[in-house]
C-alpha cells in the first residue's frame, strides 16, 4: 500500500529512528498521539456493541492513559511539546465522524492497533538506543504476552467480522486515510523544524 510506505519512510520517523533526530521529536510525536487516540477510542466507546467491531475492541488496546503519563513523565524532565499540528485536528475529525460509519472505524482500530503492536515496539527499542530515554514510552509497553499471537488472533477475528462489501470497502479506504494522515502528521512536524 503506497500510503503504508510514505508513512514509513518520512523523513521525520526515519531520522527519530536512526537517531538524528531528538527526544524532543519523540515527545512531539507523543504530543500528537494523544487527541488522536483520545477521538479513536472516544469513538470505539461509542459504537462498541456494534457487531461489526465489537469483536476486535479491546481495553487492553487502549493508548490514551498512558500517553498523558509519557507526557507528564517528559515534561517533569523538562521536555514538554505544546505544538499540535494541523493534520492532527484533521485526524480526529474523521475518527469522531466514524461513529456514523462504524465500519469506517475499524480501518482506523487496525492501522493504529497493529502499527503499535508492530512497529511501536521498533521505536521503543531505537528511541531507546539512541536517546537514552528509559522512563516516558509507556505507550508503546502493553499488556499483551505474546503480541505475535495477539496480533494474529485479531487478524483472524478482523476476517470473520460480518461485515458487507460496503463494510469491507470503507473499513479499506479508512485503513488507507489513516496511513495518509499519518505521513501527513510527519510532514507538518518536519515543516514546524520538529527534529
Amino acid at each position: 500500500m503506497v500510503a503504508h510506505d510514505q508513512a514509513e519512510n518520512a523523513s521525520f520517523i526515519t531520522r527519530l529512528m536512526s537517531g538524528a533526530g531528538t527526544a524532543d521529536g519523540l515527545v512531539a510525536l507523543l504530543r500528537q498521539s494523544l487527541p488522536v487516540y483520545e477521538a479513536l477510542e472516544d469513538a470505539c466507546r461509542s459504537v462498541g456493541a456494534d457487531p461489526r467491531l465489537s469483536a476486535i475492541l479491546d481495553p487492553r488496546l487502549d493508548r490514551t492513559e498512558a500517553l498523558r503519563a509519557d507526557l507528564a513523565t517528559h515534561a517533569a524532565q523538562g521536555r514538554a511539546c505544546s505544538t499540535v499540528v494541523p493534520t492532527v485536528e484533521a485526524y480526529v475529525s474523521e475518527l469522531r465522524a466514524c461513529v456514523a460509519d462504524p465500519a469506517a472505524l475499524i480501518g482506523h482500530h487496525y492501522v493504529r492497533y497493529l502499527g503499535d503492536l508492530s512497529g511501536g515496539q521498533i521505536i521503543k527499542t531505537m528511541v531507546r538506543r539512541h536517546y537514552g530515554i528509559e522512563d516516558g514510552l509507556s505507550f508503546y509497553e502493553f499488556d499483551i504476552d505474546k503480541p505475535k499471537v495477539y496480533k494474529d488472533a485479531y487478524r483472524s477475528a478482523l476476517d470473520a467480522l460480518p461485515l458487507s462489501e460496503s463494510d469491507r470497502e470503507s473499513a479499506l479506504a479508512a485503513a488507507s486515510r489513516a496511513f495518509e494522515l499519518n505521513h501527513r502528521v510527519f510532514l507538518d512536524l518536519e515543516a514546524a523544524g520538529i527534529r
